[in-house]
């Protein structure tokens, strides 16, 4: 660690304070935890300054010296994984047990990153009269790394990990209100694998705003990576200018799953507990509507109440929490909202429904009761925006058309759920749904080996899986006469 702890700025290779700083708080107990460089459009542009130099070095050096500086960071990163995840629990406030999935799984995309690196191939195309094709793939350039605070490790390490992977120097922009544990990963893979100075470099801010549109604006910036909401992912799409870059989405889902009669009811009352309810429900891919055949809807309420019943809210730190709080009090005045409109269309509370007071004085965060919706319509507010919190609304349906015609029925498509066991009646559901993740009697469809992407307003491109890289290159035919 640096001799100034708000030395979070990581610019051309050295770890500054810069001329402000911003609170870091504890979502929980809203105790602030530290104070850390906030950069503006200076820094901004020398971070880029400082890309665009490393960018033909980084892109020359070999495909295996990339992989093996990932792989050292994963290995890094596993090695620390227990003080990682008490750092992301104390700034985020999911439950420690989440935390440290998240930072194994961030190893995994680093490990699947390397392995990336030494596959990104084109091809020979076969002879023309004048000789042979090529196709080749290279790296697009500087880019840049928007990460949210609800995944703050495992969306930054993905974007990071391609990035380096494809030859691509790449800045950081961690939510500002996650940059703690953001800047410690930055540190881990930028000294684990020995980068370059300029190869990786981190902005921490206040001002998001400001440090994306100085960087926006500058041709030299090549490719942008958000994660984050729709609002802001659009605006991003509208600033290129007179400049086109690449530009990766992942935005808002609002995600449906359907329980069919013939599911494993005990089993899928448990995945759908755990696809609404991680993180306090605060994830892009999280359930949103709950659709369930009319039935065996009762019977399986009854299991989900069970579920709901079982969990904990609490500190993310204290043992036997399963749910925290919420990031920040607008997050629960939008959960209120939802519910109040609900309950006067109709709907009954069936578990929750309420702010949470706990015993303790210190937990002076947002919580808010895990809460089970029952009666619900699609006419209700939360069936049409995406509640980001832990409110699972059902809704009974009769017939496989119908349910998957509902849950299509939303300008977004990040991912959906679909629990029963007849394979041909599962594959008709997954084959209509405008989803780029479908789950199938699984809660979390998340894996490095899988591309993450969402149709229609949920984002553009993909990360993970084969086609992540691809986001990070460029294709260039050659035509040769010999």
């Amino acid at each position: 660690m640096p001799a100034d702890p708000s030395a979070t700025l990581l610019i051309d290779g050295v770890w500054e304070p810069g001329s402000a700083t911003f609170e870091v708080a504890d979502p929980a107990t809203l105790r602030v935890l530290a104070r850390v460089a906030d950069a503006g459009p200076e820094e901004a542009l020398a971070a880029l300054d400082a890309a665009d130099r490393a960018a033909g070095p980084w892109r020359r050096t070999p495909a295996e010296d990339r992989a093996n500086a990932l792989r050292a960071a994963a290995a890094r990163i596993r090695d620390r994984a227990e003080p990682l995840a008490a750092l992301m629990t104390s700034e985020n406030g999911k439950p420690l047990g989440e935390a440290r999935g998240e930072v194994l799984g961030s190893a995994r995309m680093l490990e699947w990153a390397a392995e990336e690196a030494r596959r990104a191939n084109g091809r020979v195309t076969p002879g023309a009269a004048a000789g042979p094709g090529l196709v080749l793939r290279v790296p697009v350039g500087p880019a840049l790394a928007i990460t949210p605070w609800n995944f703050p490790a495992s969306m930054l390490v993905r974007k990071v990990g391609l990035a380096l992977a494809a030859g691509c120097p790449v800045i950081v922009k961690p939510a500002e209100q996650t940059p703690l544990i953001g800047t410690e990963l930055v540190r881990i893979i930028a000294e684990a694998g020995g980068l370059p100075a300029g190869v990786l470099q981190s902005l921490t801010t206040s001002r998001p705003g400001d440090v994306a549109g100085t960087l926006l604006a500058d041709p030299r910036l090549r490719k942008v990576s958000f994660t984050g909401s729709t609002a802001v992912g659009l605006s991003l799409l509208r600033s290129t200018g007179d400049h086109l870059r690449r530009t990766s989405l992942e935005m808002g889902g609002h995600s449906p799953a359907i329980v069919f009669d013939d599911a494993d009811l005990p089993a899928a009352a448990a995945a759908v507990a755990a696809a609404k309810f991680a993180n306090a429900g605060q994830s892009c891919i999280a359930v949103n509507r709950l659709f369930v055949q009319r039935s065996v809807h009762d019977e399986f309420v009854a299991l989900l109440l069970e579920k709901v019943a079982a969990l904990r809210l609490g500190h993310g730190s204290a043992e036997g929490t399963t749910v925290g709080p919420l990031i920040d009090f607008d997050g629960l005045d939008k959960v209120e909202r939802h519910v109040t409109d609900a309950v006067k269309r109709g709907a009954a509370v069936a578990a929750g429904g309420r702010r949470w007071t706990p015993d303790d004085p210190a937990l002076t965060g947002a919580f808010y009761e895990p809460t089970v919706l029952t009666g619900a319509d699609d006419a209700m507010l939360i069936s049409s925006e995406e509640t980001f919190g832990p409110v699972l609304p059902v809704y009974a349906f009769d017939d496989d058309e119908e349910a998957v015609d509902r849950a299509n029925a939303t300008d977004y498509g990040l991912a959906a759920y679909v629990h029963g066991s007849a394979l041909a009646r599962v594959w008709r559901a997954v084959d209509r749904l405008g989803f780029g993740v479908v789950a199938v009697n699984e809660a979390f469809p998340v894996r490095p080996e899988l591309p993450f992407g969402g149709m229609k307003n949920s984002g553009l491109e993909r990360e993970g899986g084969s086609e992540g890289i691809d986001a990070y290159l460029e294709t260039k035919s050659v035509a040769m006469r010999l």
